[in-house]
């Protein structure tokens, strides 16, 4: 007989009230969703991610005391696995860009549809990127801008590329451990080696890098 799947566990931080209350009270309704927690700024939403662990936080970019981006890089400083998916009202380039190089996976404009936000929420909590589509155009585009730090000369291994892929699909160094048998270690050494041969500050960057190359896309697995 089959367990019952676990919910995915959510915590909301906005520092409108009017917002947390409506993600709660759409969310509430939905089979597999539980919000375990709110936050109203950035600090509570720090305090809370590291106490509650939750599957994913839907975080708002502007926020009193701490703001979106700051908060999504403590959070990430603290919990390399955490599932950030971005919600605001806003889509200036630079937010954009700042929020993906600070970890986050999602990226969501208030005005979406529920179907928008729920599609979102499944594909960050699966580590998968999830653009708006009024944004990802823009962020293709800012990737693709020459850098003022080139990458080395030094290739990736067939390995690394490996190893690579399945970073970008948000497989957890224990999960890529198991499908390539090998030990953590190992994938661990790897990913250190790819971050230092491509100049990159983190595993979202990893994950940008192998959409911008081609070597993964944004559709499901």
């Amino acid at each position: 007989m089959t367990g019952k799947a676990k919910p995915i566990r959510i915590l909301i931080a906005d520092d409108h009230q009017l917002v947390r209350q409506g993600l709660i009270a759409l969310l509430s309704v939905k089979p597999g969703i539980e919000v375990i927690g709110q936050a109203a700024d950035g600090v509570d939403a720090i305090e809370l991610a590291n106490s509650l662990k939750p599957d994913i936080i839907l975080l708002d970019l502007l926020m009193p005391n701490k703001d979106g981006i700051e908060t999504t890089r403590e959070i990430k400083a603290d919990d390399p696995d955490a599932r950030i998916l971005i919600i605001t009202s806003f889509a200036e380039d630079e937010n954009v860009y700042q929020a993906i190089k600070a970890g986050a996976l999602g990226y969501l404009l208030k005005d979406s549809s529920p179907q928008e936000l729920m599609q979102a929420i499944y594909d960050v909590c699966g580590g998968r990127l999830s653009l708006h589509p009024n944004i990802a155009l823009k962020l293709i585009e800012e990737l693709n801008q020459p850098t003022e730090t080139k990458p080395t000369e030094d290739p990736l291994t067939e390995r690394e590329v490996e190893v690579l892929k399945l970073v970008a699909k948000g497989r957890s160094n224990q999960e890529i451990a198991d499908e390539l048998v090998v030990s953590e270690r190992t994938v661990g050494a790897h990913v250190s080696n790819i971050l230092s041969k491509l100049h990159l500050a983190n595993r979202t960057q990893a994950a940008l890098y192998a959409l911008r190359t081609g070597l993964t896309d944004l559709s499901p697995d």
